[in-house]
């Protein structure tokens, strides 16, 4: 039987978000009682709360929303690399250990850069060099993602791995809890929603095992 790694955090009011982002919040609709044969509710988050995937529109006006990008990089053989307490960023480096320079890896790339994902929001997480996701790309990688809130550092204005992302025509998914996977391959599962105009999507992303 193949094992499932559930590496989405749970997504609630207490969620770590990026100062000024719109919280996670949920409200009853109706009650099930003698009058309402349910129980309902609304919600209201940016689509940047928990496990997420950017869509192009975050970072460029007039790109693809969460409704319309390929479904494909999303779905499929994964590969889990980490890189432990690296520093400020994901450099080159940090991933050779894990990827053969003679063999093309898997086309989507998990970094694990926490010992224990961020239950707080924290500033000094770990992003991407903008070198490596070019480097990544170059080895056929068409999705990268990580356990910390972005591809980019919390101070950048210029979002140079974001862009990188844009250029390259890459995938990224963001704020996923590796803490308990360990390195391999693995079927990675994280579709987002077809979101009309969003910039992203939660997803509930999954690996299972070969």
């Amino acid at each position: 039987m193949k094992k499932l790694w559930d590496i989405s955090p749970l997504v609630s009011p207490d969620s770590p978000i990026y100062p000024g982002d719109e919280p996670y919040s949920l409200r009853w609709t109706a009650r099930l009682s003698a009058d309402c044969p349910v129980n309902l509710t609304a919600l209201t988050m940016s689509p940047h709360v928990g496990a997420h995937a950017d869509a192009p529109l975050h970072y460029a006006n007039h790109a693809a929303s969460a409704a319309e990008v390929d479904l494909h990089a999303y779905l499929g053989p994964c590969r889990v690399i980490h890189a432990i307490d690296c520093g400020p960023l994901i450099r080159i480096e940090h991933l050779q250990h894990a990827l053969d320079a003679t063999v093309k890896p898997p086309e989507r790339v998990l970094v694990r850069c926490c010992a224990k994902a961020d239950a707080v929001w924290n500033p000094e997480f770990t992003a991407y060099a903008p070198e490596t996701v070019e480097w990544l790309a170059g080895r056929g990688v068409i999705l990268i993602g990580l356990d910390t809130p972005s591809v980019d550092p919390a101070t950048s204005k210029t979002l140079d791995s974001h862009q990188q992302l844009l250029r390259l025509n890459l995938r990224v998914l963001e704020n996923l809890v590796l803490d308990e996977v360990p390195e391999g391959d693995y079927e990675l599962i994280a579709l987002p929603l077809k979101l009309a105009g969003a910039c992203a999507s939660p997803v509930r992303a999954v690996l299972r095992t070969l």
